[in-house]
């Protein structure tokens, strides 16, 4: 993978930052890309311990003139894309029928037209090179669904199918698409989480143990390695066996 290019969105910290980690160890040069400016400028300068070259770009994704800018910027400097990983998301849980219309909005913008905004952007830059890998991060509770997740799960159910239909479109161009389905991954975001909802979640997975990011990015790094050029429109769980 040495000189392949990977924007990773969302990889200032969590998942996305596991994620970015194992592809720099993997040879590619990376692009790190978050909201957060001050953690995309660290995040960036640590990445320099495996070798590889790392620019830092602050990227809203919910805006498309941001979007823009970032490819523009990684092509400008990097030369090509050649994998994206859409991981960019947040959470707003809460009941339905207590869920005010911007938590809706605001998950709905960041994980689904996040998503498509990064998408399409890639992809004109891809089909240019006739070849390209887009891993998305999606959710078990986009398959499954889950109470007081309405918005998440409706962005991660809509995540899902905007990877099938995008890997039908660019196949043509030698363009895989294939999404990934996390379940209970020990995060930042989880370790807040009531002890009586971690024991909720272990009781539904057979392996009675939650997972690692380094479980998610080990899955994401297979997906965008020749191993995997045969494989497309796909939704592999990671999540112990909680969904089968």
């Amino acid at each position: 993978m040495e000189n392949k290019v990977a924007v990773v969105t969302g990889s200032a910290r969590g998942i996305g930052k596991s994620i970015a980690e194992k592809l720099a160890k993997d040879g590619f040069r990376i692009v790190i890309c978050d909201i957060m400016e001050d953690e995309v400028v660290k995040t960036a300068k640590e990445m320099e311990q495996f070798g590889t070259k790392t620019i830092g770009v602050k990227v809203d994704v919910t805006k498309i003139e941001d979007v823009e800018k970032l490819f523009e910027e990684t092509v400008s400097t990097f030369g090509s894309v050649d994998v994206l990983v859409n991981n960019a998301g947040i959470t707003r849980d809460t009941l339905l029928i207590r869920m005010k219309e911007s938590d809706w909005d605001a998950v709905i913008a960041v994980n689904l037209k996040g998503t498509f905004n990064c998408t399409k952007a890639a992809a004109k830059y891809m089909m240019k090179q006739r070849s390209g890998k887009i891993v998305n991060i999606s959710s078990v509770v986009g398959v499954m669904g889950n109470v007081g997740q309405a918005n998440y799960s409706a962005s991660k159910g809509g995540v899902i199918s905007l990877t099938k239909s995008a890997a039908k479109e660019l196949a043509a161009r030698n363009i895989t698409v294939n999404a990934v389905a996390p379940g209970y991954i020990e995060t930042e975001m989880t370790k807040v989480l009531p002890d009586a909802a971690k024991e909720s979640f272990l009781n539904l997975i057979p392996l009675k143990r939650p997972g690692q990011p380094e479980d998610v990015a080990n899955v994401v790094s297979f997906l965008i390695s020749p191993a995997a050029d045969y494989v497309t429109g796909q939704v592999i769980n990671i999540d112990g066996g909680m969904v089968m």
